[in-house]
């Protein structure tokens, strides 16, 4: 008997819920990498039902999705504060004699950000908010809303079509960005990415029904996906440094300069790998 539609997105659902759940009392105890465990289970539940969303009560859905994309937003300033502190460490190991100031301003501020952000996300899974988006998902996990016609559909045929739609999504914003401004690349690209995301997690969701079409398609995703995250963090580190630096003179000036100039060549490298990472995009379904 074939595999509904429904029975299908509730596997796919309980599996990130679960592994929400289960980087929780990391966080708490705030374990190495635990904070972006729990964003990446974020971030994957809000693609499913992103990219699932027909499946489902249309009202409720929209309603979990805002309130996960609270909880992933309350974990990305600590994550992004965490990754700055890692990225500017790694960058100054390259040079010697290191002005103190420099290394406060850099590693010591994006330190002290995630400590302060750390703590707000504590304070929020205390909160009355997150104990009801904790109840929402444990009904999501077993008995989610589902749209009765659509979820009693044949899963290959569903998510094959949820497949093509998130692949034709992310091919537009691809064929866009040759003519794109210098001014509006960097955020297409940024977008292109976020669907690369998308449609990584969609495959991966779909791994289980459709096989190794829908695994090898989600592959080729994580790595656009990764190429471009690469850029993006070169990017944003070499903005970052740029500002902190402004305004301050030699020999602290010259480390910044040499700083920024070594990010630029990282986002130049990163992006080198682009049109290889996007090349899938464009070949037959």
């Amino acid at each position: 008997m074939a595999t509904e539609a429904g029975e299908a997105v509730v596997a796919a659902l309980r599996e990130d819920i679960d592994r929400l759940f289960d980087a929780e009392p990391d966080v708490r105890a705030d374990a190495d990498d635990s904070v972006h465990q729990m964003r990446v289970a974020t971030r994957r539940l809000r693609s499913v039902l992103r990219s699932y969303r027909r499946l489902f009560d249309a009202e409720e859905a929209a309603g979990t999705e805002a309130e996960l994309k609270w909880l992933a937003d309350l974990l990305g300033v600590a994550r992004d504060a965490e990754v700055r502190a890692e990225r500017f460490t790694d960058l100054l190991t390259g040079y010697d004699r290191v002005p103190a100031e420099v290394t406060d301003a850099l590693v010591g501020a994006s330190r002290a950000a995630y400590t302060a952000a750390h703590a707000e996300v504590l304070s929020a899974m205390d909160g009355k908010r997150y104990r009801r988006l904790r109840t929402v998902l444990k009904t999501w996990r077993t008995d989610p809303p589902l749209a009765p016609e659509l979820a009693r559909d044949n899963a290959t045929a569903v998510f094959g079509k949820v497949l093509r739609r998130d692949r034709k999504r992310l091919r537009t914003l691809v064929f866009a960005e040759p003519t794109a401004t210098p001014a509006d690349r960097v955020e297409l690209l940024h977008d292109i990415r976020k669907g690369a995301k998308r449609l990584r997690y969609s495959c991966e969701a779909a791994a289980t029904v459709l096989g190794p079409d829908a695994t090898d398609l989600g592959t080729r995703a994580k790595r656009l996906q990764s190429v471009l995250g690469d850029h993006r963090d070169a990017v944003e580190s070499r903005e970052a440094i740029l500002v902190v630096g402004a305004g301050t003179h030699a020999p602290a000036a010259t480390i910044y300069e040499l700083l920024a100039d070594t990010e630029e060549a990282a986002a130049g490298r990163a992006i080198a790998h682009y049109p290889a990472a996007a090349a899938f995009i464009s070949a037959a379904n």
